[in-house]
């Protein structure tokens, strides 16, 4: 994917696997929706028939998987997801081995097999493949932090993804702390900074409304600005609340 364009774009995040939670995601007019392998409830199962049940759906989906193997990688790719989120790189070496994994050869190592050309999809050649795969590496260690630049220069990084959580925790700070940090020389603003030199998009996770808006203030151009499971919960709380308070 040569995704370089600077418009912002709010994205999706599923947790929960099954339920159809992926799909109403989809259909809310997020820029993009992400199925979380990680901490997430995705397994492969449930990867295959969430993207499976999306072939038809405009927007992308992206898989954050569980772990930087190529294996992994491939497989999320083979089932439809339209790229990848692959955590804990630490440098440009583990952010090379990323990008190689999301593409076929000459471009990459990436095995041929489509999940999708087994139930009578059509599946796009390896030269589109390549063109069209999104692959996002997470900088959410202090090593990571320390050679961003070198991440989002890597050749076929297409977005530098950050954990902020996982961030605070490594370098030591509260993570609203952290984003609320304005400095020029702040760890987020310098994120943002190098992949705008790079011609790469600036990838975050907010986890609510308001980290969601201090990393758009800061100048990402992609994040998840809502949750399936937070969305449930907090609707769901505010209407017991309301007929709690109801009388019969």
């Amino acid at each position: 994917m040569n995704s370089r364009a600077e418009a912002f774009r709010a994205g999706a995040w599923s947790t929960l696997a099954g339920g159809a939670t992926a799909e109403i995601l989809a259909r809310s007019g997020a820029a993009w929706v992400a199925l979380d392998a990680q901490h997430g409830s995705y397994d492969q199962g449930g990867i295959e028939r969430t993207l499976l049940g999306l072939g038809s759906s405009p927007v992308p989906v992206f898989v954050r998987v569980a772990d930087d193997s190529a294996a992994g990688i491939g497989r999320a790719l083979d089932c439809g997801a339209a790229g990848v989120i692959v955590p804990l790189i630490d440098g440009p070496l583990e952010a090379a081995a990323a990008a190689q994994a999301c593409r076929y050869p000459p471009a990459g190592n990436r095995s041929w097999g489509p999940v999708t050309a087994l139930v009578g999809r059509t599946a796009p050649d390896a030269r589109r493949a390549n063109d069209a795969v999104m692959c996002a590496v997470m900088v959410e260690t202090r090593a990571a932090i320390g050679q961003v630049r070198e991440i989002a220069m890597t050749t076929g990084v297409d977005m530098v993804f950050v954990g902020p959580f996982d961030l605070s925790l490594a370098l030591g700070r509260d993570v609203d702390e952290l984003l609320a940090d304005g400095s020029a020389d702040s760890p987020l603003a310098m994120v943002v900074r190098v992949c705008a030199e790079a011609g790469v998009r600036a990838g975050a996770f907010a986890g609510s409304s308001a980290r969601a808006d201090r990393l758009a203030a800061l100048g990402f151009t992609d994040i998840a600005v809502m949750t399936d499971a937070s969305l449930l919960a907090t609707a769901a709380a505010a209407e017991v609340a309301r007929w709690s308070n109801a009388t019969p």
